[in-house]
Protein backbone atom coordinates (compact mmCIF):
# COMPACT_ATOMS: atom_id res chain seq x y z
CA UNK A 1 0.00 0.00 0.00
CA UNK A 2 1.91 3.27 -1.04
CA UNK A 3 1.77 6.77 0.42
CA UNK A 4 3.04 8.15 3.87
CA UNK A 5 0.31 6.66 5.76
CA UNK A 6 -0.32 4.21 3.49
CA UNK A 7 -3.65 4.89 2.87
CA UNK A 8 -3.11 4.05 -1.14
CA UNK A 9 -2.75 8.17 -1.86
CA UNK A 10 -0.09 10.55 -1.88
CA UNK A 11 -1.25 12.33 1.36
CA UNK A 12 0.99 14.32 3.17
CA UNK A 13 1.11 16.04 6.90
CA UNK A 14 3.08 17.22 9.41
CA UNK A 15 4.79 13.68 10.21
CA UNK A 16 5.47 13.26 6.53
CA UNK A 17 9.07 14.77 6.23
CA UNK A 18 9.94 13.50 3.02
CA UNK A 19 6.52 14.83 1.26
CA UNK A 20 5.71 11.55 -0.29
CA UNK A 21 3.45 13.45 -2.67
CA UNK A 22 4.54 12.49 -6.08
CA UNK A 23 2.53 9.80 -7.31
CA UNK A 24 4.51 7.67 -10.33
CA UNK A 25 4.14 4.79 -12.26
CA UNK A 26 7.92 3.62 -11.38
CA UNK A 27 10.41 2.06 -14.33
CA UNK A 28 13.71 0.03 -14.05
CA UNK A 29 15.93 3.23 -14.50
CA UNK A 30 14.33 4.89 -11.72
CA UNK A 31 14.49 1.87 -9.25
CA UNK A 32 18.09 1.15 -9.52
CA UNK A 33 18.81 5.13 -8.96
CA UNK A 34 17.12 5.39 -6.26
CA UNK A 35 18.87 2.17 -5.19
CA UNK A 36 21.90 3.59 -6.09
CA UNK A 37 21.33 6.82 -4.00
CA UNK A 38 20.45 4.85 -1.02
CA UNK A 39 16.58 4.19 -1.28
CA UNK A 40 16.32 0.36 -2.41
CA UNK A 41 12.34 -0.01 -3.38
CA UNK A 42 12.73 -3.13 -5.66
CA UNK A 43 13.86 -5.61 -2.79
CA UNK A 44 11.24 -7.20 -0.90
CA UNK A 45 11.14 -6.59 3.58
CA UNK A 46 8.61 -8.61 4.38
CA UNK A 47 9.32 -8.06 8.13
CA UNK A 48 7.59 -4.38 7.06
CA UNK A 49 4.94 -5.76 4.89
CA UNK A 50 6.50 -4.36 1.99
CA UNK A 51 6.73 -6.74 -1.43
CA UNK A 52 9.36 -4.74 -3.11
CA UNK A 53 8.37 -2.46 -6.77
CA UNK A 54 9.08 -3.44 -9.80
CA UNK A 55 8.72 -1.80 -12.94
CA UNK A 56 5.09 -0.35 -13.62
CA UNK A 57 4.18 -0.27 -10.05
CA UNK A 58 2.72 3.12 -9.24
CA UNK A 59 4.32 4.45 -6.04
CA UNK A 60 3.96 7.89 -4.05
CA UNK A 61 7.67 9.12 -4.47
CA UNK A 62 9.39 11.97 -2.52
CA UNK A 63 8.92 14.86 -4.46
CA UNK A 64 13.26 15.92 -4.13
CA UNK A 65 13.73 11.69 -5.11
CA UNK A 66 11.68 12.39 -8.30
CA UNK A 67 13.40 15.94 -8.71
CA UNK A 68 16.88 14.26 -8.26
CA UNK A 69 15.61 11.56 -10.97
CA UNK A 70 14.70 14.23 -12.89
CA UNK A 71 17.75 15.79 -12.77
CA UNK A 72 19.71 12.53 -14.07
CA UNK A 73 17.52 11.81 -16.56
CA UNK A 74 15.49 8.86 -14.94
CA UNK A 75 12.48 10.61 -13.68
CA UNK A 76 9.40 7.87 -13.66
CA UNK A 77 5.83 9.00 -15.45
CA UNK A 78 3.87 10.96 -12.98
CA UNK A 79 0.23 10.40 -12.68
CA UNK A 80 -0.93 14.00 -12.30
CA UNK A 81 -3.91 13.03 -11.01
CA UNK A 82 -2.84 11.39 -8.17
CA UNK A 83 0.01 13.78 -7.52
CA UNK A 84 -0.49 16.10 -4.26
CA UNK A 85 -0.65 19.96 -5.06
CA UNK A 86 2.11 20.35 -2.46
CA UNK A 87 4.42 19.07 -4.36
CA UNK A 88 4.69 22.25 -6.92
CA UNK A 89 6.26 24.02 -4.03
CA UNK A 90 9.12 21.96 -5.27
CA UNK A 91 8.78 21.03 -8.80
CA UNK A 92 6.97 22.66 -11.48
CA UNK A 93 3.92 21.63 -12.81
CA UNK A 94 5.99 21.78 -16.42
CA UNK A 95 8.28 19.38 -15.11
CA UNK A 96 5.36 17.00 -13.74
CA UNK A 97 3.02 17.77 -17.22
CA UNK A 98 5.98 16.48 -19.18
CA UNK A 99 6.55 13.42 -17.50
CA UNK A 100 3.03 12.92 -17.22
CA UNK A 101 1.84 9.21 -17.57
CA UNK A 102 -0.64 8.66 -20.67
CA UNK A 103 -3.17 6.12 -19.90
Amino acid sequence: MTGFYRDGKCNTGVDDRGLHVVCAEVTAEFLEFTKSQGNDLSTPQPAFGFPGLQPGDRWCLCVSRWQAALDAGVAPPVVLAATHAVALQSVTLENLKAHAHLP
